[in-house]
């Protein structure tokens, strides 16, 4: 007879491998993208926006210019580039309602993005978006990685809509 692999717990015999959810919280998935991918910006203990891989960014028209961080890689040590934030935009912007909060963090869907160089990228608005920083702290960026092994259940369903 073959016995599955054990282990102890707590004095108790349970299968190796075991997950054991540590945080029930409703917002889990949340936490978790934050602690594994990066965005644009994070917000500082007052709640104000602060630049995260995003360096910089200013308005030219309708258009944001962003100028990602140099030096920040992602955990699997892949550099974080505009081509980074080129990707995460494109994949997302397929889906219908990328984000669980709601669709006021989606980006117009004729917002189109170009790089400009391995740091720079231009967000070319149809019209001007007040929200447009506020909507990349929801902007998740993860590396190449991600998308071709994992993409929020592409592999799994086609498509990463609702799969957060």
């Amino acid at each position: 007879m073959v016995r599955p692999v054990r282990e102890r717990v707590a004095g108790e015999e349970a299968p190796a491998g075991t997950v054991r959810v540590v945080d029930p919280h409703p917002l889990n998935w949340l936490f978790v993208t934050w602690n594994t991918m990066e965005e644009p910006v994070r917000t500082d203990e007052r709640g104000r926006i602060v630049g995260a891989c995003m360096e910089d960014s200013w308005w030219e028209g309708s258009t944001l210019v962003v100028r990602v961080r140099e030096g920040v890689r992602f955990q699997d040590g892949e550099p974080l580039t505009a081509h980074s934030v080129e990707r995460a935009f494109w994949e997302v912007q397929k889906w219908r309602a990328p984000h669980p909060p709601g669709t006021y963090l989606n980006f117009h869907p004729e917002t189109r993005v170009e790089v400009a160089d391995e740091s720079t990228i231009r967000f070319r608005f149809p019209e001007p978006d007040g929200l447009a920083l506020a909507k990349f702290r929801g902007f998740h960026i993860p590396s190449t990685r991600f998308w071709e092994e994992e993409g929020f259940g592409y592999r799994k369903y086609g498509t990463g809509e609702g799969h957060w």
